[in-house]
């Protein structure tokens, strides 16, 4: 028997709206305040069409008492380890007040349950220097991460368990995803965002925050090096024109040549600046351009493909099964806005 909430057959039916994804971010004694407010910020900056909030963030301490950052005031927390246990993701922010942790050493013993409590399946997520956190919990075991490149030395050595990467802006390896320094993470939040919700949200998102939607390269362009002779040319113009160019064959030679380069020359110099290498740096504008296509509007795939520079369209599922682990199509009916039913939508080929 229907019961009387339930609509008649045939009547138009309300969808509910899906509630907001729950982040707990746990603040540690020692809390640096800008890593501490960077998810609240940015999460907080993502909405549905409606205007809704698309994420709950809950700052939260292990033990439910105030904690004292790093710039000499206290951080008054919304709710103790309960958030923790009730979290879909959890965010571990640095803290410069344990520095056992910088050895190996174990976590306070209010933390280790704090951490205990988290639910199976909770997506983990630190920023900057929150990976010590999480590799003395023995949660990075055998994981790729990143963490500040400066301190990537002393954190290898104290956890030789894990797969460090000092290079990149953050690793995402499903489940657990690492920043790297400071504010590598906006750059780690708004990727959730993009992963949660598509690019064009994470892109709303970005502006509302006043902060570029993707950052090119890795964090090896901040490392300390000698600082370039500035007679020397650079790489920003012919990235800018490039942008503008996607559609069409960029090989290195050209690019050099926009560049008035020696291909050597471009290719040292791009790396210098930006962190990867040429084409790297290439695929990854064609994928985020073929993205946004497939988002936002109904074009077939292989068109997609052939506006983001991409060749057909089982060269773009190629790039996107390996960037995203996910097909275009896929994509599109997780993201996509702008399909027309019997375009846009097409399955995927026959094996």
């Amino acid at each position: 028997m229907r019961k009387s909430s339930e609509p008649a057959t045939g009547a138009a039916r309300e969808v509910t709206p899906a509630p907001p994804h729950r982040v707990a971010v746990l603040a540690l004694p020692g809390v640096p305040p800008f890593e501490l407010g960077i998810p609240s910020r940015v999460f907080g900056s993502a909405e549905d069409a409606d205007g809704r909030p698309l994420y709950e963030v809950t700052i939260c301490t292990a033990d439910g008492a105030p904690v004292l950052s790093d710039a000499g005031f206290t951080v008054q927390p919304s709710a103790g380890p309960e958030a923790l246990a009730a979290a879909d993701t959890v965010v571990l922010p640095p803290t410069h007040a344990m520095p056992e942790l910088g050895r190996g050493g174990p976590l306070l013993p209010e933390v280790a349950a704090a951490i205990d409590a988290i639910r199976p399946g909770t997506r983990l997520v630190s920023i900057c220097t929150g990976s010590y956190v999480l590799a003395a919990a023995g949660l990075l075991d055998g994981r790729p991460a990143t963490t500040h490149w400066n301190l990537a030395p002393e954190f290898r050595r104290a956890y030789p368990q894990v797969k460090v990467d000092e290079d990149v802006l953050f690793v995402d390896d499903g489940d657990v995803l690492t920043s790297a320094g400071v504010a590598a993470g906006v750059d780690l939040c708004l990727h959730m965002i993009r992963r949660d919700h598509g690019a064009s949200v994470a892109n709303r998102a970005a502006r509302m925050c006043v902060v570029p939607p993707w950052r090119d390269g890795g964090q090896a362009q901040f490392i300390d090096r000698p600082v370039p002779e500035p007679t020397l040319a650079s790489t920003t113009d012919t990235r800018a024109w490039a942008l503008e160019h996607l559609a069409e064959p960029l090989t290195l030679a050209r690019l050099a040549e926009h560049a008035r380069m020696s291909l050597r020359s471009f290719t040292r110099r791009f790396r210098d600046e930006v962190g990867v290498t040429p084409v790297q740096w290439l695929t990854a504008q064609r994928l985020e351009l073929a993205r946004q296509l497939l988002e936002t509007t109904d074009l077939p795939i292989d068109l997609v493909a052939h506006r983001a520079g991409l060749g057909s369209g089982n060269s773009l599922r190629a790039h996107m099964r390996t960037a995203f682990g996910v097909s275009p199509a896929a994509y599109r009916r997780a993201f996509g806005t702008g399909a027309l039913p019997g375009r846009g939508q097409e399955t995927e080929p026959s094996v």
